[in-house]
């Protein structure tokens, strides 16, 4: 499979630190969340809240308890299976190394998704994933008011794939 992220996010992933990399990869999940559990968005608050304490321990916590909690989504979608395995791809360790290989993964299956949803292959959909993760990985470098921002973005990323979800079903 040939990579479907740029180099400059590339870039930025590789100069990300760990906290930058847990929200960076946790912000793809949360995007992409709805199209595993639509109602599941409140799942992932606690493990955002390890992110924004930087605390290893409650991040494995947080990521262990929202499997459990999501264990029984239906996924109705059959796309729903690259996001179930971002959740379980979801290091339980807040160790660097393995957080950036987590991270890499979900940017991929995130521009994956949105690029299969555009209407145009690499339209739009594409292209808006692709400016949210840049952004998420920026503003994560800048602490608590950063991943205030990366936050919003993904929520906004997640209120955009519902809607084009939502659009297709309608149509369909």
């Amino acid at each position: 499979m040939t990579s479907v992220t740029s180099t400059s996010l590339q870039e930025l992933i590789d100069r990300a630190d760990a906290r930058a990399l847990a929200a960076a990869g946790l912000a793809c999940l949360d995007r992409c969340l709805p199209l595993l559990a639509p109602d599941g968005a409140d799942v992932l608050r606690p493990v955002w809240a390890a992110v924004a304490r930087g605390d290893g321990a409650a991040w494995g916590e947080a990521v262990a308890k929202a499997r459990v909690e999501l264990a029984d989504a239906a996924g109705a979608r059959e796309d729903a299976g690259p996001v179930r395995a971002m959740l379980d791809g979801a290091p339980a360790d807040w160790i660097e190394a393995q957080l950036r290989d987590w991270t890499r993964s979900c940017s991929e299956a995130a521009l994956a998704l949105h690029a299969g949803l555009d209407a145009n292959g690499a339209g739009p959909l594409h292209a808006g994933e692709l400016q949210r993760q840049r952004a998420v990985l920026e503003s994560a470098a800048h602490g608590p008011t950063g991943l205030r921002r990366a936050r919003d973005l993904s929520t906004e990323g997640g209120r955009v794939l519902r809607a084009v979800v939502s659009r297709r079903a309608r149509t369909a």
